[in-house]
C-alpha cells in the first residue's frame, strides 16, 4: 500500500494523510519534509516553485514511497509531477482531496506555515486533477475528519 494525499496548500493533506494512515495502520510522512532548504526559503520568501526545483523533492517522495505502507502527503498539483511518481515506484495510489477555492484561501490565511497565502494562486493555475486513467479517487474534504476518512478508506477498498 502506497497512498499520496494531494491537493493545493490549505486542501488538508497532512492533517488527513495522517489520520488516513492511523486508519490503516501505516507510516505517515509530510512531504513538506522532504522539501530542500532551499525550496522552504523560496516559497518562504512568496516566490513560487519552478519544476525544477520541484523535481529534487517528487524524486525524495518517490524514494520515500517505496517503504511498505506508507502515506505521503504531497501536493502532486500536475499529472507529469504524478507521472515522475508513479514512474518510481510502482503501486502508488493517489487521494486528491478536493476543496472549494474560498475555503482554500481561508484555511492558507489562518495558519502558520512556511508557504504564504500569496502562492495559492500558482497552485491553483498549476493544478490538474487527477484524471480517470490515474490510479486513485477525488475525494471533497467537506466534512469532519472521521467522515472524510472513512469515505477515503472505504473508497480505497473498492479500488484495491
Amino acid at each position: 500500500m502506497r497512498i499520496v494525499v494531494m491537493g493545493p496548500s490549505g486542501s488538508g493533506k497532512s492533517l488527513v494523510g495522517a489520520s488516513v494512515a492511523a486508519a490503516l495502520r501505516a507510516e505517515f510522512v509530510d512531504g513538506d519534509d522532504l522539501h530542500p532548504r532551499a525550496n522552504v526559503a523560496k516559497m518562504a520568501s512568496g516566490r513560487p516553485l519552478d519544476d525544477t526545483d520541484r523535481m529534487p523533492w517528487l524524486d525524495a517522495v518517490a524514494s520515500t514511497l517505496r517503504r511498505p505502507q506508507i502515506v505521503v502527503a504531497c501536493s502532486a498539483l500536475r499529472r507529469s509531477y504524478r507521472d515522475r511518481i508513479r514512474a518510481q515506484v510502482g503501486g502508488v495510489v493517489f487521494v486528491e482531496l478536493v476543496v472549494p477555492e474560498a475555503r482554500l484561501r481561508t484555511r492558507v490565511s489562518k495558519r502558520d506555515h512556511f508557504m504564504p497565502s500569496s502562492l495559492l494562486d500558482s497552485q491553483l493555475a498549476t493544478l490538474e486533477p487527477l484524471a480517470s486513467d490515474e490510479a486513485g479517487v477525488r475525494v471533497a474534504n467537506d466534512a469532519d475528519l472521521g467522515s472524510v476518512v472513512a469515505r477515503i478508506t472505504e473508497l480505497l477498498s473498492g479500488a484495491a
